[in-house]
């Protein structure tokens, strides 16, 4: 029996409509937040704001998505995760075409405080039902739930991007969005499980226990993936690897792999087991980094966002199932200070990279977003104790 094989529950959750309930909601949260890129430009322009004021606006975005997030894990342990996902992902839907109408700061801030919040806790309430339906499943599935946001993402920026090129005007290309997401959010409606509602105890999802390792080695991960995002296309091209118009490349590499990873992660989990996964994850992307950093040819380093986006891919997932499964902790709990805490890494680490690069060089910060990659392995041990 491996570290993926799963306690089961009085009362069973799993079941295939509770399964495709939970990649669809998988897939509105990544479409959502996706969609609103390609239109952050136009809103930029609306509103005639500089750099600084648009990095305030979307500030919102992540602070109103923080605090939800440690707001709703108390949320589902009073109620259950159903009324949350449904409520969360109804508001995600809604708000969107407000932001593409938004026309003074005041309006855009406060529109995406609420977006955000809406992400937030729909982020936290299909994590937990996702652990709650693996658990009772007795394999994993966490890996291809998650690998399902990744499609969304890519699904929501390509379409709206292909609708703005057709011409139509921001606030047009939301709608038909909001159009999909509602369809989603009915689907899944029927089909969410109606998951275990215990007393929450706190009124805030805080990191206790164990679940304070799991948290900061998901903080890790998010923060590499926040680099990735916004300092791949500079690392390749203050290097003389790549053309200015071929910076993207590096990002689109590494999403590529971490989604290809995330659909094959559950196979993988089930036949090695979690702590296998995390070491040898952990261990292929710190390899990614080398490879990378060490390359003096654009495919070299290609290959090197390759495997870190593989390594990568299924760290976070099986932080998530842990977390849902830690003995006295309640899965909603402990799911949303964890989703929590990785957020905020995501949030710190564009910034964290920048300061670094600013005292000594981008290189020299890969290379620490690297050592930071290590303590997975090396930690893999105890994330992973039954």
């Amino acid at each position: 029996m491996t570290s993926a094989t799963l306690p089961v529950s009085a009362v069973s959750t799993d079941s295939p409509g509770a399964r495709l309930a939970t990649r669809i909601a998988f897939l509105v949260a990544g479409f959502g937040v996706a969609a609103w890129a390609p239109l952050i430009p136009f809103a930029k322009q609306r509103l005639g704001a500089d750099d600084g004021l648009m990095g305030l606006l979307l500030l919102c975005l992540g602070a109103g998505s923080v605090t939800a997030m440690l707001r709703t894990g108390p949320l589902c342990a009073r109620y259950g995760c159903k009324p949350v996902v449904l409520g969360s992902g109804l508001v995600l839907a809604l708000l969107l075409p407000l932001l593409a109408i938004a026309s003074t700061p005041w309006a855009l801030g406060a529109a995406l405080l609420v977006f955000g919040g809406a992400l937030g806790s729909l982020d936290v309430s299909m994590n937990v039902h996702a652990v709650e339906v693996e658990r009772d499943a007795r394999v994993p599935l966490m890996s291809g739930f998650h690998a399902m946001y990744s499609v969304g993402g890519f699904a929501g920026a390509a379409f709206v991007t292909l609708l703005l090129s057709w011409g139509l005007a921001p606030v047009a290309c939301t709608l038909p969005c909001l159009a999909i997401m509602l369809v989603a959010i009915a689907l899944t409606a029927p089909r969410l499980a109606q998951t275990a509602r215990v007393a929450a105890g706190h009124s805030l999802a805080w990191p206790r226990g164990p679940v304070v390792l799991l948290a900061a080695l998901a903080a890790t991960c998010f923060l590499v993936e926040g680099a990735m995002l916004d300092w791949s296309a500079l690392l390749l091209t203050t290097r003389g690897l790549a053309a200015t118009a071929q910076g993207g490349l590096g990002y689109a590499f590494f999403s590529v792999a971490m989604t290809a990873g995330r659909f094959g992660g559950d196979a993988i989990t089930g036949r090695f087991g979690d702590r296998a996964t995390l070491q040898w994850g952990g261990g292929v992307s710190v390899a990614g980094f080398a490879v990378l950093l060490a390359g003096a040819r654009l495919e070299t380093a290609l290959a090197g966002f390759v495997l870190i986006g593989l390594g990568a891919s299924n760290i976070v997932p099986v932080l998530f199932r842990r977390a849902g499964n830690v003995p006295g902790t309640s899965a909603a709990m402990a799911v949303a200070a964890i989703t929590a805490v990785g957020y905020a890494g995501q949030l710190m680490g564009p910034a964290a990279v920048g300061f670094v690069s600013h005292l000594a060089s981008l290189p020299l910060a890969f290379w620490l977003l690297a050592a930071l990659m290590a303590l997975v392995p090396a930690c893999a041990g105890r994330a992973a104790a039954r």
